[in-house]
């Protein structure tokens, strides 16, 4: 299994990845260890996350959820949409 995710950064930005291990991951993101993005961004607060079969499907959806506007990822945070909906079925 893996995992695609999203993180809220202390500067209200929102950051994408993929992992195989959500809970481990978020901890290096939080201790400075994580994306050079997030560094500078700290403290990161987990608001999205979704699991998938493969680490192949979860880079495959960590693309199409990096393509999305901003209004777009704030209505996939809020239940609006749907990951299916959003990657077209290719997650």
């Amino acid at each position: 299994m893996a995992f695609v995710y999203m993180l809220r950064c202390a500067d209200g930005t929102l950051y994408t990845g993929y992992t195989l291990d959500l809970q481990r991951r978020v901890a290096c993101h939080n201790a400075g260890r994580g994306a050079k993005y997030t560094r500078s961004r700290l403290p990161v607060e987990l608001v999205w996350s979704a699991e998938l079969p493969s680490p192949r499907d979860a880079r495959r959806a960590e693309v199409f959820l990096k393509q999305l506007s901003r209004p777009q990822k704030d209505r996939l945070l809020a239940g609006e949409l749907t990951l299916h909906q959003v990657c077209g079925g290719a997650e």
